[in-house]
């Protein structure tokens, strides 16, 4: 076992990145069509297919998942993601080739790094050709090469985060994991200690509390595209369309214990649940395990990230 999310059986994970432009997408590819879920509470969302996983709608499977940076523009990226299917043979069958079903999730990390240049269709196709089921690289890697935390000081009092991923088995046979790319305005905490990791930092380079910060600030707006988090979860459970939309709700718990604010109205922060049908499984025990996953996923994009883009990490802060 790797302790991510690759642990899923019939997951691979691709990721590609320009590290001087400090932005990426990681690809989550599924051996089979799989059953998939969604759940955004951000309240400025930048998505592609998500209409398609409300379980009223028709298709009730897909081929893979794309997470990227770029903002609106990264949606580009799971275009490649569907080249690189369509050139396998695989997707929904519509009688003239196959369409595959990529939904995607983006996050703003235009203010790091080089802004002109934005994940596109041959990042995508290139983070597809990578995927593999090997451990999951993590960090300043695919959709965390550019992301960044704690921004409520402004952007130059930010620290690093990045892309992170854990896994859970259970001697039932159950697995689950989950892959995120931590983008957040607020800080980053370590909910069994509490110890803040990464969030807004002092003129003295000190790390804050932001909700600390906004309480002191009651009428100073949260900085707009900034934000954003977005992130994988992923079972071989037996689950419906409808119960993976439950399980994606509930994989925000995750998201809440760790990142403070979250959700707030410049986040787009979205999860996806998929489902890989192998083991027969109680929803609400792969919701609240999926939550518990996720938080491990999060603190580890934290612990994982380097400094890069003139922002420090946790790593510059740990000894």
């Amino acid at each position: 076992m790797t302790g991510t999310i690759v642990d899923v059986p019939g997951i691979r994970v691709g990721h590609a990145q320009n590290e001087a432009a400090l932005t990426g997408c990681s690809v989550v590819l599924l051996e089979k069509p799989s059953v998939c879920g969604v759940d955004v509470r951000g309240s400025a969302p930048g998505t592609r297919e998500t209409d398609l996983l409300d379980p009223l709608n028709l298709v009730s499977v897909v081929h893979a998942i794309c997470l990227s940076g770029g903002s609106a523009y990264g949606l580009d990226a799971a275009s490649g993601v569907m080249q690189y299917l369509e050139e396998k043979g695989i997707g929904l069958d519509v009688g003239y080739g196959v369409v595959p079903i990529v939904p995607a999730a983006v996050l703003f990390d235009l203010a790091v790094g080089d802004y002109r240049v934005r994940p596109d269709r041959q990042m995508g196709y290139q983070a597809a050709l990578a995927a593999s089921s090997e451990t999951v690289a993590q960090g300043n890697v695919g959709a965390g090469t550019g992301a960044s935390v704690g921004k409520l000081n402004g952007f130059a009092h930010a620290m690093k985060s990045g892309l992170g991923s854990a896994s859970l088995t259970l001697p039932s046979g159950l697995v689950i994991g989950a892959l995120v790319a931590v983008n957040a305005v607020g800080h980053v905490v370590e909910p069994k200690t509490g110890v803040i990791l990464a969030g807004p930092r002092d003129e003295r380079g000190e790390i804050r509390d932001s909700m600390d910060m906004m309480l002191q600030h009651a009428f100073s707006p949260i900085p707009p595209g900034t934000n954003t988090t977005i992130a994988v979860v992923a079972s071989n459970a037996k689950l419906t369309k409808a119960q993976a939309q439950k399980v994606a709700q509930m994989a925000h718990d995750g998201l809440a214990r760790t990142i403070r604010p979250i959700h707030t109205m410049y986040d787009g922060d979205t999860i996806f649940a998929v489902a890989t049908d192998e083991v027969g499984a109680a929803v609400d025990l792969v919701g609240a395990l999926s939550a518990d996953v996720l938080a491990e996923a999060v603190i580890q994009a934290v612990k994982a990230a380097k400094e890069a883009g003139g922002l420090p990490a946790w790593s510059s802060y740990d000894s």
